[in-house]
């Protein structure tokens, strides 16, 4: 177990989310770790995404509910939480996806046994009405920056990154903030470190964007050349490797 008093802020975008977010919350109320902090942040939904996030934070104030002014995507809403957290410790847990019991405190425990700056976990897909569970995806035991280039092994749902060790980051404006993010940090030097622990439910929602292929792999040939600035060989060897292992790690449920 942590030290007593580490907190983690955990950062949950969210829009249109009034289907799923309570799911989310609630793994997170079943955490045996008790030092978090919620920030959901929502994203101009026109949904009640709002009232039910209040609703929540009304029984226990460590659930924050942040209301952005204007529609600003993932990116903008992950940086708002960001900025207004406090923990050592800062856990990424998207609104349409959910977290197991025990997910908190075996995480924080095996970080600090490895030093890790970030970890990550294993996981099953769920369909989006629950009631089909997908095979367990496991991760390696670690990743560094020229691994990751050609990975899709991290779930963003099941990162922890510790402050103390990256010291500040923000997300960038990009289509695939998370992703940016996990290089920018394994570029600093940092090697990513994979809990082989089913921790997390990462919910299939069939109008999501990230399902168009076609979409994904430019937006994912865009972070290698606009940020990570690869040249056209590099980018185009990494894409192609992105592209098996998420077809291994996707092509069936």
């Amino acid at each position: 177990m942590t030290q007593s008093g580490e907190l983690v802020s955990i950062i949950t975008p969210a829009f249109k989310a009034a289907r799923f977010v309570e799911d989310a919350i609630r793994s997170v109320l079943e955490q045996d770790y008790p030092h978090w902090e919620m920030l959901v942040v929502d994203d101009c939904s026109p949904d009640d995404t709002c009232e039910r996030v209040a609703a929540w934070s009304s029984r226990d104030s460590r659930v924050k509910l942040i209301r952005q002014t204007q529609n600003g995507g993932p990116y903008a809403a992950r940086n708002a939480a960001l900025a207004n957290s406090r923990g050592r410790y800062v856990a990424f847990l998207d609104s349409d996806d959910f977290w197991l019991s025990g997910k908190l405190s075996r995480q924080l425990q095996f970080m600090r046994a490895t030093r890790a700056a970030l970890s990550f976990t294993e996981f099953r897909r769920v369909s989006e009405d629950g009631s089909r569970i997908g095979r367990r995806l496991k991760v390696p035991s670690t990743l560094t920056y020229e691994e990751l280039l050609g990975n899709t092994a991290i779930a963003t749902s099941t990162v922890i990154v510790d402050r103390e060790i990256t010291g500040p980051f923000q997300m960038r404006k990009a289509y695939y903030d998370d992703f940016a993010l996990w290089l920018e940090l394994l570029r600093r030097g940092h090697v990513a470190h994979g809990l082989k622990d089913d921790l997390m439910r990462y919910r299939v929602v069939g109008r999501s964007v990230s399902r168009n292929k076609g979409r994904s792999a430019w937006n994912v040939w865009r972070t290698y050349r606009e940020i990570e600035g690869l040249g056209v060989p590099r980018a185009a060897w990494c894409l192609l490797n992105y592209g098996v292992r998420g077809w291994l790690k996707y092509g069936r449920f």
